[in-house]
Protein backbone atom coordinates (compact mmCIF):
# COMPACT_ATOMS: atom_id res chain seq x y z
CA UNK A 1 0.00 0.00 0.00
CA UNK A 2 1.19 3.50 -0.83
CA UNK A 3 -0.80 5.15 1.96
CA UNK A 4 -1.20 4.35 5.64
CA UNK A 5 -3.66 5.68 8.19
CA UNK A 6 -2.11 8.21 10.60
CA UNK A 7 -3.25 10.78 13.16
CA UNK A 8 -3.69 14.06 11.23
CA UNK A 9 -0.58 16.26 11.46
CA UNK A 10 1.57 13.52 13.03
CA UNK A 11 3.49 12.11 10.06
CA UNK A 12 3.24 11.44 6.34
CA UNK A 13 0.75 8.91 5.01
CA UNK A 14 3.11 7.84 2.22
CA UNK A 15 4.81 4.49 2.79
CA UNK A 16 7.27 4.89 -0.11
CA UNK A 17 9.08 7.71 1.71
CA UNK A 18 12.07 6.88 3.95
CA UNK A 19 11.33 9.16 6.90
CA UNK A 20 14.81 8.62 8.37
CA UNK A 21 16.13 10.81 5.54
CA UNK A 22 14.42 13.78 7.19
CA UNK A 23 17.07 13.64 9.96
CA UNK A 24 19.99 13.98 7.54
CA UNK A 25 22.23 11.61 9.46
CA UNK A 26 24.33 10.83 6.38
CA UNK A 27 25.09 14.57 6.25
CA UNK A 28 26.02 14.68 9.93
CA UNK A 29 28.28 11.66 9.40
CA UNK A 30 30.17 13.35 6.56
CA UNK A 31 30.63 16.53 8.64
CA UNK A 32 31.58 15.03 12.00
CA UNK A 33 34.43 12.95 10.61
CA UNK A 34 36.19 16.19 9.58
CA UNK A 35 35.82 17.99 12.92
CA UNK A 36 37.86 17.90 16.11
CA UNK A 37 35.40 16.87 18.83
CA UNK A 38 36.25 16.17 22.46
CA UNK A 39 32.97 17.34 24.05
CA UNK A 40 29.62 17.21 22.27
CA UNK A 41 26.05 18.07 23.28
CA UNK A 42 22.93 16.90 21.45
CA UNK A 43 19.86 19.04 22.28
CA UNK A 44 16.77 16.89 21.79
CA UNK A 45 18.86 13.73 21.79
CA UNK A 46 16.07 11.15 21.58
CA UNK A 47 17.59 7.65 21.64
CA UNK A 48 21.09 8.92 20.82
CA UNK A 49 21.22 8.28 17.06
CA UNK A 50 23.13 11.49 16.28
CA UNK A 51 25.51 11.05 19.20
CA UNK A 52 26.26 7.51 18.00
CA UNK A 53 27.54 9.06 14.78
CA UNK A 54 29.84 11.34 16.79
CA UNK A 55 31.05 8.35 18.82
CA UNK A 56 31.87 6.43 15.63
CA UNK A 57 34.42 9.07 14.59
CA UNK A 58 35.50 10.35 18.03
CA UNK A 59 35.60 7.40 20.40
CA UNK A 60 37.13 9.34 23.31
CA UNK A 61 34.73 12.28 23.14
CA UNK A 62 32.49 13.15 26.08
CA UNK A 63 28.89 12.95 24.93
CA UNK A 64 25.92 14.70 26.53
CA UNK A 65 22.25 14.47 25.63
CA UNK A 66 19.54 16.94 26.64
CA UNK A 67 15.84 16.20 26.43
CA UNK A 68 12.77 17.29 28.37
CA UNK A 69 12.28 13.84 29.88
CA UNK A 70 14.29 10.80 30.96
CA UNK A 71 12.36 8.08 29.11
CA UNK A 72 15.49 7.08 27.12
CA UNK A 73 17.84 7.31 30.11
CA UNK A 74 18.81 3.61 30.25
CA UNK A 75 19.39 3.41 26.49
CA UNK A 76 21.51 6.56 26.44
CA UNK A 77 23.59 5.66 29.48
CA UNK A 78 24.18 2.24 27.93
CA UNK A 79 25.77 4.09 25.01
CA UNK A 80 28.03 6.11 27.32
CA UNK A 81 25.98 9.29 27.01
CA UNK A 82 25.35 11.51 30.03
CA UNK A 83 21.64 12.37 30.09
CA UNK A 84 20.27 15.75 31.21
CA UNK A 85 16.57 16.55 31.55
CA UNK A 86 15.63 20.23 31.31
CA UNK A 87 13.41 22.73 29.52
CA UNK A 88 15.62 24.40 26.92
CA UNK A 89 13.13 27.26 26.54
CA UNK A 90 13.60 28.62 30.06
CA UNK A 91 16.53 26.86 31.73
CA UNK A 92 20.28 27.26 31.38
CA UNK A 93 22.36 24.50 29.89
CA UNK A 94 24.53 23.01 32.69
CA UNK A 95 27.86 23.78 31.00
CA UNK A 96 30.57 26.36 31.51
CA UNK A 97 31.03 29.17 29.00
CA UNK A 98 32.93 28.07 25.87
CA UNK A 99 33.22 24.44 26.96
CA UNK A 100 31.72 22.47 24.03
CA UNK A 101 33.23 21.67 20.62
CA UNK A 102 30.03 20.60 18.87
CA UNK A 103 26.33 21.17 19.58
CA UNK A 104 23.70 19.26 17.61
CA UNK A 105 20.15 20.62 17.35
CA UNK A 106 18.44 18.31 14.88
CA UNK A 107 14.67 18.63 14.28
CA UNK A 108 14.15 20.56 17.53
CA UNK A 109 13.86 24.30 16.85
CA UNK A 110 10.60 23.91 14.91
CA UNK A 111 9.04 22.75 18.21
CA UNK A 112 10.04 25.88 20.13
CA UNK A 113 9.06 29.49 20.65
CA UNK A 114 12.10 30.74 22.61
CA UNK A 115 14.60 30.70 19.77
CA UNK A 116 16.56 33.67 21.14
CA UNK A 117 17.13 32.13 24.58
CA UNK A 118 18.04 28.75 23.06
CA UNK A 119 20.62 30.30 20.74
CA UNK A 120 21.96 32.42 23.59
CA UNK A 121 22.67 29.29 25.61
CA UNK A 122 24.14 27.48 22.60
CA UNK A 123 26.61 30.25 21.80
CA UNK A 124 27.42 30.81 25.47
CA UNK A 125 28.50 27.17 25.84
CA UNK A 126 30.19 26.76 22.45
CA UNK A 127 33.94 27.25 22.16
CA UNK A 128 35.36 29.74 19.72
CA UNK A 129 36.16 27.59 16.70
CA UNK A 130 33.38 25.15 17.66
CA UNK A 131 30.46 24.18 15.46
CA UNK A 132 26.68 23.84 15.58
CA UNK A 133 24.79 21.35 13.43
CA UNK A 134 21.18 22.42 12.96
CA UNK A 135 18.42 20.47 11.20
CA UNK A 136 14.93 21.89 10.56
CA UNK A 137 12.02 21.26 8.20
CA UNK A 138 12.04 23.48 5.11
CA UNK A 139 8.82 25.46 4.60
CA UNK A 140 9.95 26.17 1.02
CA UNK A 141 10.46 22.55 0.01
CA UNK A 142 9.21 21.67 -3.47
CA UNK A 143 6.15 19.82 -2.25
CA UNK A 144 5.19 22.65 0.13
CA UNK A 145 5.46 25.21 -2.67
CA UNK A 146 3.16 23.13 -4.83
CA UNK A 147 0.69 22.58 -1.99
CA UNK A 148 0.49 26.29 -1.16
CA UNK A 149 0.15 27.21 -4.85
CA UNK A 150 -2.89 24.91 -4.98
CA UNK A 151 -4.35 26.41 -1.81
CA UNK A 152 -3.30 23.68 0.65
CA UNK A 153 -1.52 24.22 3.95
CA UNK A 154 2.15 23.06 4.02
CA UNK A 155 2.83 19.75 5.69
CA UNK A 156 4.67 19.62 9.01
CA UNK A 157 3.33 22.98 10.21
CA UNK A 158 -0.36 22.34 10.61
CA UNK A 159 -2.29 23.49 13.66
CA UNK A 160 -2.77 19.82 14.59
CA UNK A 161 0.99 19.14 14.54
CA UNK A 162 3.78 19.69 17.08
CA UNK A 163 5.61 22.30 15.03
CA UNK A 164 5.28 25.96 15.95
CA UNK A 165 8.01 27.56 13.81
CA UNK A 166 8.89 27.51 10.13
CA UNK A 167 12.31 27.81 8.50
CA UNK A 168 13.80 28.34 5.06
CA UNK A 169 17.38 28.56 3.81
CA UNK A 170 17.36 32.30 3.16
CA UNK A 171 15.67 33.09 6.49
CA UNK A 172 18.01 30.92 8.58
CA UNK A 173 21.07 32.53 7.00
CA UNK A 174 19.61 36.01 7.58
CA UNK A 175 18.82 35.16 11.22
CA UNK A 176 22.42 34.24 12.04
CA UNK A 177 23.89 37.00 9.88
CA UNK A 178 21.72 39.78 11.36
CA UNK A 179 22.13 38.77 15.01
CA UNK A 180 25.38 36.83 15.01
CA UNK A 181 27.38 38.15 12.09
CA UNK A 182 30.16 39.39 14.38
CA UNK A 183 30.77 36.03 16.05
CA UNK A 184 29.42 33.25 13.81
CA UNK A 185 29.07 32.27 10.18
CA UNK A 186 27.08 29.67 8.30
CA UNK A 187 29.76 27.42 6.83
CA UNK A 188 27.39 25.45 4.62
CA UNK A 189 23.74 24.52 4.04
CA UNK A 190 22.50 21.09 3.00
CA UNK A 191 19.26 19.35 2.10
CA UNK A 192 17.89 15.89 2.81
CA UNK A 193 14.64 14.10 1.98
CA UNK A 194 12.85 15.09 -1.21
CA UNK A 195 9.18 14.46 -0.63
CA UNK A 196 7.37 12.43 -1.99
CA UNK A 197 10.14 10.37 -3.59
CA UNK A 198 11.73 7.15 -2.27
CA UNK A 199 15.27 7.36 -0.90
CA UNK A 200 17.16 6.35 -4.07
CA UNK A 201 15.60 9.33 -5.86
CA UNK A 202 15.24 11.70 -2.90
CA UNK A 203 18.90 11.69 -1.83
CA UNK A 204 20.43 12.82 -5.16
CA UNK A 205 17.65 15.37 -5.69
CA UNK A 206 18.23 16.85 -2.23
CA UNK A 207 21.95 17.10 -2.94
CA UNK A 208 21.35 18.86 -6.27
CA UNK A 209 18.56 21.14 -5.00
CA UNK A 210 19.04 21.59 -1.23
CA UNK A 211 16.73 24.62 -1.13
CA UNK A 212 13.84 22.44 -2.33
CA UNK A 213 14.49 19.50 0.01
CA UNK A 214 12.10 18.54 2.80
CA UNK A 215 14.69 19.19 5.56
CA UNK A 216 17.46 21.77 5.69
CA UNK A 217 20.72 21.44 7.60
CA UNK A 218 23.27 24.07 8.56
CA UNK A 219 26.83 23.90 9.81
CA UNK A 220 27.57 27.06 11.79
CA UNK A 221 30.98 28.02 13.20
CA UNK A 222 31.60 30.31 16.17
CA UNK A 223 34.40 32.60 15.06
CA UNK A 224 34.59 35.14 17.91
CA UNK A 225 33.44 35.78 21.47
CA UNK A 226 29.69 35.88 22.03
CA UNK A 227 28.36 38.74 24.18
CA UNK A 228 24.63 38.07 24.68
CA UNK A 229 23.35 39.52 21.38
CA UNK A 230 20.63 36.88 21.08
CA UNK A 231 18.87 37.77 24.32
CA UNK A 232 19.25 41.49 23.57
CA UNK A 233 17.67 41.20 20.12
CA UNK A 234 13.94 41.08 21.12
CA UNK A 235 14.29 44.42 22.91
CA UNK A 236 16.64 45.93 20.33
CA UNK A 237 14.26 45.02 17.48
CA UNK A 238 11.20 45.99 19.56
CA UNK A 239 9.53 42.65 18.87
CA UNK A 240 5.87 42.65 19.86
CA UNK A 241 6.01 39.20 21.41
CA UNK A 242 6.91 38.34 24.97
CA UNK A 243 10.08 36.30 24.65
CA UNK A 244 11.97 34.76 27.55
CA UNK A 245 15.49 36.17 27.68
CA UNK A 246 16.52 35.59 31.29
CA UNK A 247 16.99 39.34 31.77
CA UNK A 248 14.61 42.03 33.02
CA UNK A 249 13.30 44.54 30.44
CA UNK A 250 15.08 47.90 30.56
Amino acid sequence: MIYKKVIPGSTSRLTIVDHNESYGRHILDSIVRRLQVSKCLDIGCGRGDDLNIVRKHHQEAQLFGVDFGLWNKDTLEGLGIKVIALDIEKEKLPFEDESLDLIIVNQVLEHTKEIFWINHEIFRCLKQGGHIFIGVPNILSLHNRILMLLGFHPTGNKSTSAHVRVFSKRDVKAFYRNIGGAYCRVVNAYGSQFYPFPRFIARPLAKLFPGLAFSSFYLIKKIAKYTEEFIEWPQYADLETKYFTGISPK
